[in-house]
């Protein structure tokens, strides 16, 4: 494959506006050749912002583009697995938003696919991809920090807008655990090296409806080896600033992120051993998404082998253990 991958994305919304489309314009050995997005004037103005030559409101119509190779998939969620399919159908790589899919019957089915059409399929997890993420990694798995117990988790948002489709769980597959949950969910069993689970005990708090999503959950995992992980989402949270936390405990010390702490048990004594150096000029977010874009184009070039996402289908099972606690408000085994 040439140096230059040309890239098609589908879907104008906000991550796409946010993080894409900013990022992959300025990458070299990029080359926007496209965006599918079924509001056409959105999409041109886009084009236009971003010197992108096309745009097609079906994504049927960007897949019939010879020059495409890799297709970023940033529709809403109940898309995103037919939109994946599509995509491998005709021979090209993937990059997929989360959820790759809402089930995790889906991520099998995706995963199938990408083993048939011999492409690479990838799941924009981009917590994973961040440079303080990256430096906790390691002192989890160099052992500094002892046998990991287990990590606390939590994100708050001021309640916003009702927004057409995350509003409906048909299409959205769930509200503020979804939304804000899965990502602290799937960077915790991640840094753990994705461990097997357990049981799960989850409560979410959502208006009557069965059709509308929850506003707020708080779901406690226990997974082999004893690890628990406890994780509390808002989307309807009331107070002075908007809040995420990430904590691991372990035997030997502990670590938190925004901003890196390590601490460590040196000669019986707690000690600080956080890692110095200047903050970068990128907010982890952009950073996070460079870094998980520049790894995309990478294994699509063939400079980095290919692992095939199959954590994601433990992480859906999970997924769908947790909902099915919440609604029937028992405890789940796995």
């Amino acid at each position: 494959m040439k140096d230059t991958v040309r890239i098609g994305v589908v879907g104008a919304g906000a991550i796409a506006q946010l993080a894409h489309l900013p990022v992959l314009a300025k990458m070299r050995g990029v080359q926007l050749v496209a965006i599918c997005d079924n509001d056409r004037p959105k999409a041109r103005a886009l084009a236009d912002r971003f010197g992108i030559p096309d745009v097609v409101t079906d994504i049927e119509d960007l897949l019939e583009l010879d020059e495409l190779e890799a297709v970023v998939i940033a529709t809403p969620n109940h898309l995103h697995e037919p939109h994946v399919l599509s995509a491998l159908a005709s021979k090209r790589h993937v990059l997929c938003e989360r959820p790759l899919s809402l089930t995790s019957r889906g991520v099998e089915r995706i995963l199938a696919a990408a083993a048939r059409a011999d492409r690479v399929v990838s799941v924009a997890n981009n917590h994973r991809y961040r440079t303080d993420v990256q430096t906790l990694s390691r002192f989890m798995h160099g052992g500094e920090l002892g046998k990991i117990e287990g990590m606390r988790a939590g994100s708050y948002h001021f309640k916003r807008p009702a927004e057409g489709w995350r509003q409906r769980r048909a299409e959205s597959g769930g509200g503020a655990f979804l939304d804000h949950g899965v990502p602290l969910l799937d960077l915790a069993l991640w840094l753990a090296d994705y461990p097997d689970p357990v049981r799960v005990s989850a409560h979410m708090d959502r208006p009557r409806g069965a059709s509308v999503v929850e506003e707020a959950m708080v779901v406690h995992l226990e997974c082999v080896g004893s690890a628990s992980f406890l994780f509390d989402v808002s989307s309807a949270y009331v107070g002075e600033e908007e809040r995420w936390w990430f904590e691991v405990l372990a035997a030997r010390g502990s670590a938190r992120l925004a901003p890196l702490r390590v601490v460590k048990e040196l000669n019986g004594r707690a000690t600080d051993v956080s890692p110095s150096g200047a903050a970068g000029r990128e907010s982890a977010f952009t950073q996070s998404y460079r870094a998980e874009l520049a790894h995309f184009l990478t294994t699509v070039r063939g400079e980095t082998s290919y692992d095939p996402p199959t954590d994601q289908v433990k992480l859906h099972k999970i997924i769908e253990g947790i909902y099915k606690s919440a609604e029937e408000s028992k405890e789940i085994r796995f």
